[in-house]
């Protein structure tokens, strides 16, 4: 076996909370935010200060031990500091670390590894170049191979997008407020509605053909206003936008698109992809194979910054530094990224997730809480919509079931463009019995402010 069992990797101990925040933590969060930028968020929402990691466990400077839900947000899938990955990681520190692009077993290999698990027929007929080290720069790169070997210039993306905080990737974001402050972004986007799958107007198979009826609009239609474009970017599910997890057809009738107008179908698989729904790539789901497929996050082994842009081969058209990045030699977070690999084949954390995450996604269902709208996801990618009775988002109702579960413990997070989608993302590696004692505590939570609400009411 590759690496200990899963079981072997954790704190003892999740969860068990005192005092949170403790003296430490209140005195590293002081100093944080008077030093500190004003662009840091995530303490807003948990005044976590971690110590030490191991699995799906963090312990925090004043001992706090919390069963961790979302993973840096989908980036630990093999867990914290996973042995099997740590133990490469200090060999390949104390011996080579940057090499830019020149060749290095460990770049080398996760080519290799990459190809072989590329979607569909893109195994065995795909190129990969790594750019910057975030997957903000997987999207730049993507934008860029697309607008070369097509010649346009006009992109179409989806309302609900987000697919980074660069330039480019915020041209094709969704979220109007997030990119507002740095417009003018770039020229020529077009926003096609996204099927979800909890429309309460409509059936999803209405949602689908409505989306792809615009997206072939804004491509074929003489007066769409979108000039020459170069290509078609979605998320597989997207994951700022509320896991919103497509219907059957969406992907496929985007391929057919793109294949009818000879435009590259551009996936991005960032926070989806590597394992996290029980798949390497999310759309491996829909049996579609993309052109051009994005990856970051969990790329990079055990939160090591690295991404890469898998594309066919037929799009190579590339010459030596037409797309280049100081970082696209960071040799540990490769050789880290292969083991990380290795680990979830080695331990089928695929089925894993599979299993898990309809045991995670049953069990929410189960809660008996109109607050619940909608459960849904694939894998250990899950979303609980929360809305009022009147069908308004209870973005207030997460925010305090977040609340009452980092209290004791749990660690949960949010997503959506109104912030009332209860968002998990736990490492691959969570077991079982953590994923009950987890689930105890967030439908403990949701029964309280539930009961809560209703007395306010």
């Amino acid at each position: 076996m590759v690496g200990p069992p899963i079981e072997d990797i954790h704190f003892d101990d999740a969860p068990h909370v005192g005092e949170f925040p403790g003296p430490k933590g209140r005195d590293l969060l002081e100093r944080q935010e008077a030093i500190d930028s004003n662009a840091v968020a995530y303490p807003d929402h948990i005044p976590l200060v971690p110590d030490a990691a191991k699995g799906a466990t963090i312990k925090d400077v004043d001992g706090n031990v919390f069963l961790d839900m979302f993973a840096g947000i989908g980036v630990l899938n093999v867990g914290h500091a996973n042995p099997y990955v740590m133990e490469a990681v200090h060999e390949q520190a104390d011996k080579l670390v940057h090499t830019v692009d020149f060749p290095s077993e460990p770049r080398l290999d996760l080519i290799e590894k990459l190809e072989a698990r590329a979607p569909g027929d893109l195994a065995g007929n795909s190129k990969v170049v790594f750019g910057g080290p975030t997957g903000s720069d997987a999207i730049e790169a993507a934008i860029k191979l697309a607008k070369y070997n097509t010649g346009g210039h006009g992109l179409i993306a989806f309302r609900g997008s987000y697919h980074g905080a660069t330039s480019g990737a915020m041209s094709i974001t969704g979220k109007k407020d997030f990119k507002e402050p740095y417009a003018p972004l770039l020229g020529d986007v077009e926003f096609a509605p996204y099927p979800h799958p909890y429309a309460q107007d409509r059936p999803p198979e209405e949602a689908v053909a409505r989306s792809l009826e615009e997206v072939r609009a804004i491509v074929e239609d003489p007066y769409s206003g979108l000039t020459n474009p170069a290509g078609i970017f979605v998320e597989p599910i997207q994951g700022e936008g509320g896991v919103v997890t497509p219907p059957e057809g969406f992907l496929a009738g985007l391929r057919e698109i793109a294949d009818d107008n000879d435009l590259p179908l551009v996936v991005d698989e960032i926070q989806a992809g590597l394992g996290r729904t029980g798949q390497w790539w999310a759309s491996d789901h829909y049996d579609v194979t993309p052109d051009i497929v994005t990856t970051a996050k969990a790329l990079g082994g055990v939160g090591f910054p690295l991404s890469a842009t898998i594309y066919h081969e037929d799009l190579d058209t590339w010459g030596p530094g037409d797309h280049a990045g100081t970082y696209r030699g960071h040799v540990v977070a490769m050789r880290a990224g292969s083991r990380a690999i290795e680990y979830i084949e080695a331990h089928d954390l695929l089925a894993h997730a599979r299993d898990l995450g309809a045991h995670v996604r049953e069990r929410l269902r189960d809660v008996n809480a109109p607050l619940v709208g909608d459960v849904r996801g694939k894998g250990l990618f899950v979303g609980a919509e929360f809305t009022n009775p009147d069908g308004t988002p209870a973005a207030d109702a997460v925010k305090a079931v977040q609340r009452y579960c980092y209290e004791r413990g749990v660690l949960v997070w949010k997503a959506g463009p109104h912030g009332n989608v209860l968002r998990l993302l736990p490492p691959l590696v969570l077991t079982e019995a953590q994923a009950d004692t987890a689930l105890d505590v967030i439908c403990e939570a949701i029964d309280h402010v539930t009961a809560e609400r209703g007395a306010t009411a």
